[in-house]
Order: C-alpha cells, then sequence, then structure tokens
C-alpha cells in the first residue's frame, strides 16, 4: 500500500508539473494573429522597424544550426541587420535586378515551352486529360535550376534535387497546422524533425559537388548575360566583426534551397490556382485568350514587354494572387515599445513577440472587397475598384500583400509576375481549357489546403485541346 501511495503521489506531482509547464509553453509560445489590412498596414508599414525580424526560431535547435555549430541563416531567416541586408542586396542586385530580368525572357519562354510538350504528351497518353501540378513544378525547377547553377546540373542530379525541396516543403507543411513551438508540440512532431534535419544534409551532398565545379569553371546562364546566382555566392564577402569573409559552405547551401523552393513552388502554385478559375469561367479563359492572342499574332516569343502590355493577364494574375496567395502566412517577430501596443501585450518576451498575418485572410477582407470570395479580375482594370492596386503594397494603405509587405518583403517578386505571366500566356495560348470527365458534373473543386504553401487540397485534373491559330 505505501508503494501505491508513492506511485500516485509522483503521478499528481507530475500531472501539475505538467499543467504547469504547458502553460508556461503556451505563453511563451503565443502567436497573435493579424487578418485586418488595416491593422497589416500599421505593423508593416507605419511601424516597419518593429517588425522587419524574423521570430525566433519556434523549431528545435537541431533544424537553426548546422551540426558544426553554425547558424542556418538565409535571407528569410536572418535578423534585419547588415548581414540580412548583404544577402538580399546581392540576391537583388544579380539575377533579381530588373534589368536581368528582361535578359532572361528567352529561357522562361523555353521552360513554358518545355511544359507545353510535357503536357501535350501526357494528355496524347491519358486521353487528352492532364495533371497539373507535377509537370509545371518540374518545368519550373529546372529553370530556376539552370538560373542558379547555369547548365552542368544533369537531369538525375536535379531530380534529385528537386525531391529535397517537395518533401522538405511536404514535411513542414504538415506540422504548420498544428505547430505553436511549444515544447509539447516539438515532442508530439519529433518524426517529422527527424526527417526534416536529414533533409538538410542530403542538400549539402547534392550541393557540393556543383559548388566546386563552379569555383573551377564559370560561364553565363546558357545564352544570358547573366552569370548563375551561384557564382555571386562565391563572390560575395560579408562583415564579420573587423573583416570581411567569404560565406561559408553552409551558409551557401541555405542560400541556394531557398532561392530553389522559393522559386518552384510559389509560382506553381498560382498556375495551378488560376488554370482552375479560367476553367471554371470559361467566359474569363476566352477573354484573356483573345488577348494573347492580338499580341502574338506574329507567333513572336513573348517578351517582358509584351507580357507588361496585357491589361487583362495582370488582372487575372492578380485576382489570382488575391484570392490565394501562394504563401499562407508570414511571421514576424516583434520588438519594441510599439509592437507590444499594437498587439495588447502587457510584457515583451527576451525574443519579442509572435505576430502572424494570414494573408488569406487579408485578400478577402469584406470591408476591402466587393464580394471577396468571387474570382472578378475585373476589379483590377482600369475603372475597378482595384485599379491601380499592385503585387505590393503601396505606402499608404494594405489591400492584398501576396508577396508580403515592408522592409522584408519577397525580392523576387519580379520575376514571379514574369514567371506567373509567361506561363499562363503560354498555357491559354496553346490549350483550351476545360473540367476532367470527373469534374464535369461537380466542377473543379477549389478547397483549399493550408500548409507550407496555399495548394488545391485536390490538384488540378484538365482536359486540354491544342487550340487552332490562324
Amino acid at each position: 500500500m505505501e508503494l501505491v501511495a508513492v506511485v500516485l503521489c509522483f503521478l499528481a506531482s507530475l500531472m501539475v508539473f505538467a499543467r504547469s509547464y504547458i502553460r508556461r509553453s503556451r505563453a511563451q509560445s503565443t502567436i497573435h494573429h493579424i487578418v485586418d489590412p488595416v491593422a497589416a498596414h500599421q505593423a508593416l508599414i507605419q511601424n516597419a522597424d518593429d517588425f522587419a525580424n524574423q521570430p525566433a526560431s519556434i523549431f528545435p535547435a537541431s533544424l537553426a544550426v548546422w551540426r558544426n555549430g553554425e547558424r542556418n541563416y538565409n535571407i528569410t531567416t536572418a535578423d534585419h541587420g547588415p548581414h540580412w541586408r548583404a544577402l538580399r542586396c546581392n540576391l537583388t542586385a544579380h539575377i533579381l535586378h530588373p534589368s536581368r530580368v528582361a535578359s532572361l525572357a528567352p529561357l522562361l519562354h523555353e521552360a513554358a515551352q518545355d511544359l507545353v510538350a510535357d503536357l501535350s504528351a501526357r494528355a496524347s497518353a491519358g486521353g487528352g486529360e492532364v495533371a497539373v501540378r507535377v509537370p509545371t513544378n518540374t518545368a519550373l525547377f529546372g529553370l530556376v535550376t539552370l538560373l542558379c547553377f547555369g547548365d552542368m546540373v544533369d537531369g538525375q542530379h536535379r531530380r534529385a534535387m528537386g525531391r529535397v525541396v517537395r518533401d522538405y516543403m511536404h514535411f513542414v507543411g504538415e506540422l504548420s497546422p498544428r505547430f505553436d513551438g511549444s515544447m509539447l508540440s516539438k515532442l508530439v512532431n519529433w518524426r517529422a524533425f527527424l526527417r526534416i534535419s536529414a533533409l538538410f544534409d542530403r542538400q549539402a551532398e547534392l550541393y557540393r559537388p556543383l559548388f566546386a565545379a563552379r569555383r573551377q569553371s564559370r560561364s553565363k546562364v546558357r545564352g544570358g548575360t547573366v552569370h548563375p546566382y551561384v557564382d555571386s555566392l562565391l563572390d560575395l564577402r560579408i562583415a564579420d566583426g573587423d573583416v570581411r569573409r567569404a560565406l561559408r559552405e553552409s551558409e551557401m547551401v541555405g542560400l541556394v534551397f531557398e532561392f530553389l523552393g522559393a522559386g518552384t513552388g510559389t509560382i506553381a502554385a498560382c498556375v495551378e490556382w488560376t488554370l482552375a478559375h479560367l476553367i471554371k469561367q470559361p467566359e474569363i479563359q476566352a477573354r484573356l485568350r483573345r488577348e494573347i492572342d492580338d499580341e502574338t499574332t506574329d507567333g513572336s516569343m513573348m517578351s517582358s514587354k509584351s507580357l507588361r502590355s496585357m491589361p487583362y493577364l495582370n488582372a487575372v494574375v492578380m485576382e489570382s494572387l488575391r484570392m490565394h496567395p501562394p504563401v499562407c502566412f508570414i511571421l514576424r517577430g516583434a520588438h519594441g515599445e510599439g509592437a507590444k501596443e499594437f498587439v495588447g501585450a502587457t510584457t515583451m518576451p527576451p525574443d519579442g513577440l509572435r505576430v502572424l498575418f494570414n494573408l488569406g485572410d487579408i485578400g478577402r477582407d469584406k470591408a476591402t472587397w466587393t464580394d471577396p470570395d468571387e474570382f472578378r479580375p475585373e476589379r483590377f482594370l482600369a475603372g475597378g475598384e482595384a485599379e491601380n492596386v499592385g503585387p505590393l503594397p503601396v505606402p499608404k494603405e494594405i489591400r492584398m500583400m501576396p508577396f508580403g509587405a515592408g522592409h522584408r518583403h519577397c525580392p523576387g517578386v519580379g520575376m514571379g509576375m514574369m514567371l506567373i505571366k509567361c506561363f499562363l500566356a503560354t498555357l491559354v495560348g496553346e490549350f483550351d481549357w476545360a473540367p476532367a470527365a470527373q469534374d464535369c458534373s461537380s466542377g473543379v473543386d477549389v478547397t483549399e489546403l493550408n500548409g507550407f504553401l496555399k495548394l488545391m487540397k485536390k490538384p488540378l485534373s484538365a482536359r486540354v485541346t491544342l487550340t487552332r491559330r490562324t
């Protein structure tokens, strides 16, 4: 009986400790959710300096630090400061500079034509029906790999890198709906963390020989005027105390992985969502095709200038980004008295407040948009309610923010918009898109799946028919 009493006392003490620990963990990991565009503008524009950092890592230390003890920092995760500015400026001054983006139009066109060829082959084999997501991701990843490493990556190596990116997004996407950063949550998800940690090691294995090859041989991206992104990383020197040093290999691995992942999944998601709405509303598809045909009557390649001269194409893309921003949310680590007052916090944790901006809710705010759940590209045309709204918010207001806002908005917004428009213009110009047989009666399912990216819960399949241009 004494043993039973001891055990019962121990269990009671354990329960008290667990409840106390869970309460402390929840307090430390509280995430403040922002769904109002006005509040988002106040935080990210008016008080931009207070919301310029990413939050302290909510993932275990093993995922934030390499095995040699170095921090796993890239442009997305680095604190706002000189190191972050050096990394971001390097990216925007080279591969993402507007003058460079325009010169890459032939490569974008080539990737879009590769996708057309792939879809045509799949349609022939599948009775006219194709799944969209996988071939779109494949074409985009081939392009982004070319921009990152040049021509030196063979098909097998490229597929291996693509699997790592897809697996990482899959495992992190599974965490995001239920992961709050508490110790209890980390314990529940330890298996997924082990998988993600293994993917970090696999990245280094895949990228290391490519780094070495670029050190030995430098050449511009095929037929263009731009050197691959990796070349700029090899040349970059960053401040480290009183000296300037080259990037460590682990830092380059993180930056390359960021470049490959951000340049693929988000663009493919937007293309898939847009095609789904064009299938649901064939009159919008027909109007868009007329604009594309008028702009490309001579069969010439679409340039950055021709893509910018299609107002309806821009309106369709903007409406898709408003309704389905490819990234579900952005997190910020907030510091300062202004941030504390903004969220109504009584104390400021040592590592700052965690603030989550829900991009989907912001883009569908009923006080900002007329019939926000309706796909209406016309709202972005001249005279429409969103005539002057662009992919990045203007200083005076936020109405949508698919590429973020403030100091840490996505540096790839120009490249991203050009890629989306190029792929959509090519796909709509080459094919007529109709519901797959299984969707003819019920319609295309546009239920959202919120994970690492905002994807269609049911991947899009469609019946495609080559159009006949005169």
